[in-house]
């Protein structure tokens, strides 16, 4: 191959690199007082913030909207308070908030998620070999249908798989990741993980062993896992 030829091709790869990171979309977050959806159920509806996290696509678009619970509560004894709150001292299936998608979206599976409002409740990965490195952390939000999800109360965790899984129409409940995030940070932000992952970051109010402590909270908005590629 003549060298002018590789020469040129070369030069030609730089010149690309920059608008291919351009290419790439860039989110945005807004806080914002926004009363939670109407089509949420009472029971659930009143647990949630009236400031709500939007996140707007690199258009400018409005991309979804997150309402995340007001107080949650934990079972955490006063030692596991002082030494920080993590997922796991949350009940599995807990309502952490609820989320609106303003349009078609994807979840951590690469499952189509149509616009609309879904609850938000915690689940732990199932350990087993049909999960193994799917997702670099075991904690997650189902999406659950506001007609099927009620009232509040912990449920089974396979009770809330199969009325996750019947929200999307498929076999397999639909999952937004979580990542970990220091309750330090209280504000709400949104970064770029990346490999296509946005997540929105703040603390939660906690209520645990009498006491009011916080915890932090990263939910990924945006984002697949790489063997649903």
């Amino acid at each position: 191959m003549p060298r002018s030829f590789v020469g040129s091709a070369v030069a030609l790869f730089f010149v690309l690199l920059p608008g291919m990171a351009l290419a790439q979309e860039k989110y945005t977050l807004k806080a914002t007082e926004l009363q939670p959806p109407e089509q949420l159920k009472p029971a659930i509806r009143e647990l949630l913030d009236s400031k709500a996290v939007q996140v707007f696509d690199g258009k400018g678009q409005p991309y979804c909207a997150i309402w995340f619970r007001k107080v949650v509560p934990s079972k955490a004894a006063e030692e596991q308070v002082k030494n920080g709150l993590t997922y796991r001292e949350l009940p599995q299936t807990t309502v952490m908030g609820a989320i609106r998608f303003d349009k078609a979206a994807k979840d951590y599976r690469d499952q189509d998620v149509p616009a609309g409002v879904y609850t938000l409740r915690l689940a732990y990965q199932p350990q087993d070999g049909d999960h193994m490195g799917t997702a670099p952390y075991p904690e997650f939000c189902l999406l659950g249908s506001p007609d099927a999800d009620t009232k509040p109360d912990l449920m089974e965790p396979k009770a809330l798989h199969d009325m996750s899984a019947k929200t999307l129409g498929g076999n397999h409940p639909g999952v937004l990741l979580l990542f970990p995030n220091p309750p330090s940070e209280m504000e709400p932000k949104l970064t770029d993980q990346g490999m296509g992952h946005w997540v929105v970051r703040q603390s939660l109010k906690v209520e645990a062993a009498g006491k009011q402590a916080t915890m932090g909270i990263g939910l990924a908005v945006v984002g697949k896992s790489a063997s649903a590629e």
